[in-house]
């Protein structure tokens, strides 16, 4: 039995502002609540390589690429960059450290990942900036 359309596109929609939310949470934390500086120094004491540069790239793409999430705006793009975030944050910060989050395990990481790499490939569905900005296929427009 294929999943309705329109139920595809509701789940793409509640798991693209769901995650978004998270993303930007985190990208917000770096950026604000912890600062850059702050957000540099403990990438340095974790060991992650490049650490300016990596806080940069982690916190700018959690925090855009979170809210292109939830506008469904460059989706594909944004969560391709957030899965290369979220490979970066398990191996260099929490697969050693078990599955669960509140032991720095790597579940919450995985989860999101997982969620980035699953819109990535299936895309942003009807509600969102992408669609409204696509052509028609050639199909829609035979029928319209």
């Amino acid at each position: 039995m294929k999943t309705p359309v329109v139920v595809r596109d509701i789940a793409a929609l509640v798991a693209r502002i769901a995650l978004g939310v998270v993303f930007v949470a985190h990208g917000w934390q770096k950026l604000r609540t912890n600062g850059l500086d702050a957000t540099i120094a403990g990438f340095e004491g974790m060991g992650i390589p490049a650490p300016q540069v990596s806080a940069y790239f982690a916190t700018f793409v959690e925090l855009i690429g979170g809210a292109a999430l939830i506008l469904g705006v460059l989706t594909s793009v944004a969560a391709l960059l957030l899965v290369v975030d979220m490979v970066g944050a398990l191996v260099f910060v929490h697969l050693d450290k078990g599955v669960f989050v509140g032991e720095g395990g790597w579940e919450l990481v995985v989860a999101l990942g997982a969620g980035a790499l699953l819109l990535a490939a299936v895309g942003s569905g009807t509600y969102s900036v992408d669609r409204a900005f696509r052509r028609p296929t050639s199909r829609a427009r035979a029928t319209s």
